[in-house]
């Protein structure tokens, strides 16, 4: 069994910074990918950013260039640091652990509530 735990989620205002941290109860060089998704009522989770073991990374197009996230391989952390935050931004935000980055083997955190306020 794995555990994920995300945190970090916060009421921040518009133009602010957060930083979102997961934890992972084993070696995170036992995922393919890690990623951060998010979910507001009624819609579906998205993908927000990934990355690999080999530090390839992907990013949504509504957050390119103000989320940045980055990996520590000692600590079993993954983390998004959130810039330039947006209304449209708030959403539970997920962390994700996938095995081969299939979505067959994947763990998911418990999820961080982000509000930006306006």
């Amino acid at each position: 069994q794995v555990n994920i735990v995300d945190s970090g989620g916060d009421l921040v205002q518009s133009g602010g910074s957060l930083r979102l941290s997961c934890e992972a109860s084993r070696s995170i060089y036992s995922f393919y990918v890690m990623g951060w998704y998010r979910q507001v009522p009624g819609k579906q989770r998205e993908l927000v950013a990934t990355i690999t073991t080999d530090d390839t990374i992907k990013y949504s197009d509504s957050v390119k260039g103000r989320f940045i996230i980055s990996r520590d391989n000692a600590k079993n952390m993954v983390y998004l640091q959130m810039n330039s935050l947006k209304p449209e931004d708030t959403a539970v935000y997920y962390c994700n652990a996938d095995s081969e980055g299939l979505g067959i083997d994947d763990y998911w955190g418990q999820g961080t509530r982000v509000t930006v306020s306006s």
